[in-house]
């Protein structure tokens, strides 16, 4: 496992790298192929924050924890994202058995958007652009995605509408909806 350390507004000892390295290295029995882990340490109000991701081949698996002890907000982490994964492990179990999380194809990037100015002269910033591989899957399989980033919507190839690009989302109400192009 490849680790990726950032520190906000703390400097972290060797030993707690060390710690972290051994805690999260744990996760990677889950995976077929070497798995990519960015970990940021920062301190705020005299709590600590560990923020840890995991990617594998697409797959993003991301959690956050904040308590009193550095050491405890690690093992937190490590739990919240091994809980992630045992939680989801029915729907997770053929691709992560199977081998489906081993790398098949290379990564096709978006291109970032330009901002222009509308006709009301109203000027748009972008201040950050992502760029990810859109991958083939169900729209189930984006729901559980955009569940695990925690995030409110999710873009992928529709592999039951053609490869077509889709967006599900996350609805008020509590359900979930789906954008398909034609």
């Amino acid at each position: 496992m490849k680790f990726n350390f950032t520190e906000k507004k703390i400097k972290v000892t060797d030993e707690l790298r060390e710690y972290a390295e051994k805690k999260i290295g744990k996760l990677d029995r889950f995976f077929k192929l070497d798995s990519e882990a960015s970990v940021t340490f920062s301190c705020a109000r005299g709590r600590y924050i560990v923020e840890v991701t995991l990617k594998n081949d697409g797959r993003f698996f991301r959690v956050s924890d904040t308590t009193n002890d550095m050491f405890a907000s690690i093992d937190s982490a490590v739990a919240a994202i091994e809980r992630q994964i045992r939680k989801n492990k029915s729907r997770l179990e053929k691709q992560i058995r199977a081998g489906s999380l081993e790398k098949t194809r290379s990564p096709a990037a978006i291109p970032s958007v330009a901002s222009d100015d509308d006709e009301s002269g109203e000027e748009f910033k972008i201040v950050r652009t992502k760029m990810f591989p859109v991958k083939p899957m169900t729209p189930e399989e984006a729901v559980l995605q955009m569940n695990l980033l925690e995030h409110e919507f999710f873009v992928f190839k529709n592999q039951n509408n053609n490869d077509s690009f889709s967006i599900v989302y996350k609805r008020k109400q509590g359900d979930y909806g789906l954008i398909e192009t034609k």
